[in-house]
């Protein structure tokens, strides 16, 4: 379960030709099953698969990580199992949103049932939750600092947690890659949740457009800030602002558009001027 590996190449350019060895990202098949039944199959970087696996689990409404009584990651050669153990009254609730269909890396939505399934309904998210401006919009920029497969490959997503406030205790305290950007954002959730860190304390950064899986996942894990250094979709906005989500993108060189819920990003009196 190498994430990376290290291919040869030819540079070819106005100087002329030679030959280069370039570290590129890996992806397998990674099956997750719920009491050996599988639920999805996913495209993924093979790296902190157990985090993978519980924060899948939980934002596709698999498991909740109290009900996971056993996690095993289960390299089978052709690919790998993420294999989830609950009660068996969990596993056979899930028949209404069973998965089984190979999902490529650029698509969250890969295996649902039904359009219903696809724009499910979300919770809204409390009021509470704020962040400086100028925390928000340096996020990407300390999100590149947890970033080493990006740094070997220029080919993966990011997914960070961003902690606000100041001292040792603050900003990127949790950082997740994947070729996926789903994935990325699974594997910072599950890893949020394993850790015992409330994701409703932060904002989730991400290094990809934000779309509407993203903001689903975002706020079934109760974060009420999203932060990105690309563009979100016009349904993603749409799906924020129901859900209570703020929404701030474009995160770059000290500025951002906050598209849902402007007051959550805090603007001292050094940012006006």
């Amino acid at each position: 379960m190498r994430p990376v590996f290290s291919i040869g190449a030819m540079a070819m350019g106005p100087e002329g030709t030679r030959e280069v060895a370039r570290s590129l990202p890996d992806e397998v098949p990674v099956a997750v099953t719920v009491n050996g039944s599988t639920q999805a199959v996913m495209m993924c970087t093979p790296a902190d698969l157990e985090d993978f696996a519980v924060g899948f689990g939980f934002t596709e409404g698999l498991a909740r990580p109290d009900q996971i009584e056993r996690l095993e990651i289960m390299d089978l050669g052709s690919g790998i199992e993420a294999r989830l153990w609950v009660p068996d009254a969990v596993a056979e609730a899930l028949g209404a949103r069973r998965r089984a269909l190979l999902g490529p890396v650029g698509c969250g939505l890969c295996g649902i049932e039904s359009l219903e399934q696809a724009l499910r309904e979300l919770p809204v998210l409390p009021q509470g939750g704020e962040i400086g401006h100028a925390e928000a919009a340096s996020g990407p920029d300390l999100l590149r600092g947890h970033q080493p497969l990006h740094d070997l490959t220029k080919a993966v997503h990011a997914a960070g947690f961003l902690l606000p406030g100041q001292g040792p205790d603050a900003g990127i305290v949790l950082a997740r890659e994947d070729v996926g950007r789903h994935n990325a954002l699974d594997k910072l959730i599950g890893g949020l949740l394993r850790a015992g860190i409330d994701p409703a304390a932060g904002a989730v950064v991400l290094t990809s457009r934000v779309s509407v899986e993203m903001v689903q996942k975002t706020v079934l894990a109760r974060c009420p800030i999203l932060v990105a250094v690309s563009a979100p979709t016009a349904h993603a906005v749409r799906m924020a602002d129901a859900a209570g989500l703020t929404i701030a993108a474009f995160a770059r060189d000290g500025r951002l558009d906050t598209f849902t819920h402007p007051h959550r990003i805090i603007r001292s009196q050094t940012d006006v001027a």
